[in-house]
């Protein structure tokens, strides 16, 4: 076959999945947003959520969410970001570094529930603390670490390693280089790893179903104590979050206004990925160029 043809054939080709790839997500997103726009209003945002009563909100749903993804965020970026640290510029290559590169890789392949029933074990069971959102960050902090170690370890092995020996010979000391030179090169690369490991923790449901539970206890706005029992900042305290009430809403749910219910925490769970996602985007532009000196 001529060449002109083949290439044109593979130009189609991906130009085809990947429009096919746009529509179902442009579709995934009309289904979802059509159906739960016209069911949120201020009231469905700041209302308590109802277990057998219609007109129930998303209140302590939503707050649960962001402040599990923010635990969660505290714990996996220091640690991620070290451990990228280490594999790229400090571990030697041979069996032990392999060794713990495939462990990465196959904590990374577990499934939620898995890691859901591992927390269940340590951070429930065996601690005493029963179902809590230090628990249940917890968990899912297993699952992001090694996302994060992972895209850490790419982007500083994609800094120009002209870039990295200049630094050296200037007799710089390799963590002066590291803080000056690497990380700040590397930044918009990890924090790409971290908005998605932030996708994943705000979307999880499984793991959070046997770490954190599911129900809310009733909270105190006006109480900002962690320690207070109905502090919504207390950590050891149970938490439903948006996606696990948007399962025990369709599987368990009681309420009369069950779809209703279900596709506005949907929408509102989309809406506030996307937002976050954009955010984290533009603060990480800001932050980038700081660290860059505005270039």
């Amino acid at each position: 076959m001529n060449s002109r043809i083949t290439d044109r054939i593979a130009t189609g080709v991906f130009y085809t999945i990947a429009a096919i790839m746009v529509a179902l997500l442009l579709y995934l997103f009309y289904f979802i947003l059509s159906n739960g726009i016209p069911q949120i209003s201020w009231d469905f945002l700041t209302s308590p959520s109802s277990a057998y009563q219609a007109g129930g909100g998303i209140r302590d749903q939503l707050f649960n969410s962001f402040y599990i993804l923010f635990i969660t965020m505290i714990i996996t970026v220091p640690l991620g970001v070290c451990g990228g640290v280490y594999m790229a510029e400090y571990a030697k290559p041979g069996k032990i570094t392999n060794f713990i590169r495939t462990c990465i890789e196959m904590l990374a392949s577990l499934p939620s529930i898995v890691v859901g029933l591992f927390g269940l074990l340590i951070f429930v069971n065996i601690t005493g603390w029963g179902y809590t959102i230090i628990g249940g960050a917890l968990a899912l902090t297993i699952f992001n670490i090694p996302v994060m170690v992972r895209v850490t370890e790419d982007a500083i092995n994609s800094v120009p390693k002209e870039q990295k020996e200049a630094s050296l010979a200037l007799g710089i000391t390799r963590w002066h280089t590291i803080k000056t030179v690497l990380l700040p090169y590397a930044f918009p690369g990890i924090l790409t790893g971290a908005i998605l490991a932030s996708g994943r923790v705000f979307g999880e449901a499984a793991a959070l179903l046997y770490t954190a539970g599911l129900s809310t206890p009733t909270l105190d706005y006006g109480n900002w104590n962690p320690l207070a029992e109905d502090s919504p900042l207390n950590i050891f305290r149970p938490a439903e979050t948006l996606a696990v009430h948007i399962w025990a809403v369709n599987t368990q749910g009681l309420i009369p206004d069950i779809r209703e219910v279900a596709n506005g925490a949907a929408a509102v769970l989309v809406i506030a990925v996307l937002v976050f996602n954009l955010l984290a985007r533009w603060l990480g532009s800001v932050i980038h160029k700081k660290l860059t000196a505005g270039k």
